[in-house]
């Protein structure tokens, strides 16, 4: 703490903490069974998504028809790593394999504020 005057100046550690979050909004092919989805999406989530660099959380959601996934990152690299090498894993392509793939919409956002 340093004293100036009538103001006093303290040193502060600042630590920047960058996130992003990934948003993938879909629907499941015809026919595909929800509840054999939900068990591949565990299985994807516990064998390929958390083990990747810079994977914090995911979420599943659903309204209608229409799912949402989001998943919380580090680092725009760890997310784009993550997505751009899922195909060469079996679990994320089996994963993958349940999504129509015409309604598959990807969004990468910057965190900005957390409350």
């Amino acid at each position: 703490m340093i004293l100036l005057g009538k103001f006093i100046f303290c040193k502060v550690d600042i630590v920047l903490c960058l996130l992003l979050l990934s948003l993938h909004l879909l629907t499941l092919k015809k026919g595909a069974s929800v509840s054999d989805f939900l068990l591949v999406s565990d299985k994807f989530n516990g064998v390929y998504l958390s083990t990747q660099r810079g994977y914090i959380s995911r979420k599943l959601l659903l309204v209608g028809e229409m799912w949402s996934e989001s998943v919380l990152w580090e680092t725009m690299e760890d997310a784009l790593k993550a997505f751009n090498t899922a195909d060469e894993n079996a679990v994320a392509c089996e994963y993958m394999s349940f999504m129509d793939e015409e309604s598959v919409k990807v969004l990468h956002l910057s965190v900005e504020r957390s409350y």
